[in-house]
């Protein structure tokens, strides 16, 4: 294994246990209000877990910057 697959898998093991520490703490939680933001950031990171790329609204795609 070289060593950019151990950095992604190190990066996807992090993102995974932030992701299921920020659950636990939205089921924790009493407040509608903290669970509305522990469960955004989670989508944030699950989105960049899996590598989403936003699309730029008011631009056509055509046109969009492409991330690297």
């Amino acid at each position: 294994m070289d060593a950019k697959s151990k950095r992604r898998d190190v990066t996807i093991s992090s993102l995974n246990a932030a992701i299921d520490a920020l659950n636990l703490a939205k089921e924790a939680m009493g407040m509608t209000p903290a669970k509305a933001a522990f469960g955004s950031v989670s989508i944030i990171l699950t989105m960049i877990r899996v590598g989403f790329r936003p699309v730029h609204v008011g631009r056509p795609l055509a046109n969009a910057r492409r991330i690297p």
